[in-house]
């Protein structure tokens, strides 16, 4: 009786054992004809967006991606690497062709020489270094040089990726959480670029006092990685500018006629996207600069009817704000030596940015010079108003006719006089729009062929009241004009999102497929209470060592105590 109980048991289990096998050979077959993955996170971290998924499915030759983030990296700098052969890994499954993935290390070298050169030929190539300071375990200060850049390369053609997205202003855990939310975006971004055979047009209008090219060039630099970029006046056509992909119309200075707006508003109602950077007043800059006076009087360039049926009005004022930059102001009395020292200039904002929109998220402060605010009009339910920009929460608003004394400043710290908070400066629109022609007459000189669009198809706009946001300053060097960066204070010697805002403003009015909407995942930032790891570290140390060792010995015990019991 005692044999037959062993043999049934044995039988039993020889049974249970092939059902196990089975299972897992039938899981194998079926895997490797239909593919899925799973995604357990409250965020998706893991998920790829399905724009991504189509993306990889299409490709038609091999990339190469070479990581040089890599190395002695401390604790948030490994989570980013993490993330990226994460993302690379996930890359890799979706797609039909190699994704070959190369982790490079630039600071291993044999010689200090060896790694100056491999650090300049980085550099050389536009990867810039990024240099840590940390303590170690004696609590010695150790400077590390980091490269958070990697590199896409298809078709014999590279582009660099920057991994670090660093806000100033925030903490370490905040912009590496923000560069894993970014990562996505960053390497597709870089993929669709090598990959693209059709490059849309933008234009840049000219003839009303716009920017001149120079004056646009960082931008224009910028923008030419994505775009196709010209620039022309208009003529009588009203379908001048149906090529266009996106038009930009930045900082105007001349009133626009009948016939030039007809031509923006007919290109707007078949379904064209336009970027506006107009101010709402007129600044003597160079009696400022010459003598610290100015008047501030009202700019009209004909275009606040049109904006108006648009949904949107361009105050004819200025913001101040105590978030602002700094500049030099000689405070030395007459016939005396200059003395400058740096004071607040309040006329120049440092802009909110919103985390809400794939324009602006993850972008730092934006720097304006005399910008106006932004009023939403009418109660359209057909079109939608994201607020982009936004002073800080001490502002004040100065209606023309003003003055500006550069030695009679408001006081910073004047809650009566800097007394409002969070002025609009720009604003993104969607939907369908009213034409600021319907039921007019078509304007003199025009050669209209068909009936006036009453309505637009559905389309964008972005609305920016301050053009200097997409100004570079240029300066001469021995004789020859040099643009600097777009947003860059050369007195502060830092950069601003200038450059950023409006690539991701010209992205977004050319987006079709939804690739902006990458940039507005977010993943919630969870950290460790850094005091208790530090109070508790020898008890977290043996609970980490002893408890996978009594966890074993409890199964061994029980394993052993069934067995014992089932084959008694």
């Amino acid at each position: 009786m005692r044999f037959l109980k062993h043999v049934s048991a044995t039988w039993f289990l020889f049974i249970q054992t092939s059902l196990v096998v089975a299972c897992i050979v039938a899981a194998n077959l079926l895997s490797h004809h239909f593919f899925f993955r799973l995604d357990l996170t409250s965020e998706k971290r893991y998920s790829l967006a399905d724009n991504t998924k189509k993306l990889m499915k299409s490709l038609k030759d091999p990339i190469q991606v070479n990581v040089y983030l890599d190395g002695d990296l401390n604790a948030g700098f490994l989570q980013l690497k993490q993330a990226t052969s994460n993302l690379l890994d996930e890359l890799k499954a979706y797609s039909k062709q190699p994704v070959i993935v190369h982790f490079i290390d630039p600071t291993k070298a044999v010689s200090t020489e060896a790694q100056n050169r491999a650090y300049a030929a980085l550099e050389k190539r536009g990867l810039h270094a990024t240099t840590v300071y940390e303590k170690d375990g004696n609590g010695k200060s150790v400077e590390k040089v980091i490269f958070p850049w990697a590199e896409v390369i298809a078709h014999r053609d590279t582009v660099p990726v920057n991994l670090l997205v660093n806000i100033p202003g925030n903490s370490g855990e905040d912009n590496l959480n923000a560069s894993t939310e970014e990562l996505e975006y960053q390497i597709t971004d870089a993929i669709r670029r090598l990959e693209a055979t059709n490059i849309e047009k933008i234009a840049f209008l000219e003839g009303n006092g716009e920017l001149s090219e120079a004056e646009v060039y960082d931008a224009s630099t910028a923008l030419s990685r994505y775009f196709e970029i010209d620039r022309g006046t208009l003529g009588t056509d009203p379908t001048a500018l149906n090529p266009f992909k996106v038009v930009i119309i930045a900082k105007p200075r001349i009133p626009f006629t009948e016939q030039e707006k007809f031509i923006i508003d007919q290109y707007i109602m078949h379904g064209g996207r336009v970027l506006w950077l107009v101010d709402g007043t007129n600044i003597d800059t160079q009696n400022l600069s010459r003598n610290g006076q100015a008047t501030i009087l009202p700019l009209d360039v004909n275009l606040s009817d049109q904006l108006f049926c648009y949904g949107v009005r361009i105050n004819p004022d200025i913001v101040e704000d105590v978030q602002c930059v700094n500049i030099p102001v000689n405070v030395a009395s007459a016939n005396e030596q200059p003395q400058f020292k740096p004071m607040p200039w309040f006329f120049s904002p440092l802009l909110l940015t919103s985390p809400f929109s794939p324009i602006t998220h993850n972008l730092g402060a934006v720097k304006a010079n005399f910008a106006s605010s932004i009023n939403l009009v009418g109660d359209s339910v057909r079109t939608k108003a994201d607020i982009l920009l936004v002073t800080s929460n001490a502002s004040h608003i100065l209606a023309p006719p003003a003055f500006i004394d550069l030695k009679h400043l408001p006081d910073a710290q004047d809650q009566n006089y800097f007394n409002m908070q969070n002025v609009p400066v720009a604003v993104a629109l969607s939907g369908t729009f009213t034409s600021d022609f319907a039921n007019r007459m078509v304007p003199q000189g025009i050669v209209q062929k068909g009936p006036i669009a009453q309505s637009s198809q559905p389309t964008r706009m972005i609305v920016i009241a301050n053009g200097d946001i997409i100004r570079n300053d240029v300066q001469d060097e021995q004789g020859k004009l040099q643009a600097l960066p777009l947003g860059f204070d050369r007195y502060a010697n830092r950069q601003y999102s200038n450059r950023a805002f409006i690539v991701n403003a010209v992205q977004y009015l050319s987006d079709q497929d939804g690739w902006m909407s990458l940039r507005s995942r977010q993943f919630k930032l969870r950290l460790l209470n850094h005091l208790a790891i530090t109070e508790g570290k020898r008890a977290w140390q043996l609970i980490n060592v002893l408890t996978p060792l009594l966890l074993l010995s409890i199964f061994a015990f029980l394993y052993y105590f069934i067995r014992r019991k089932r084959f008694e």
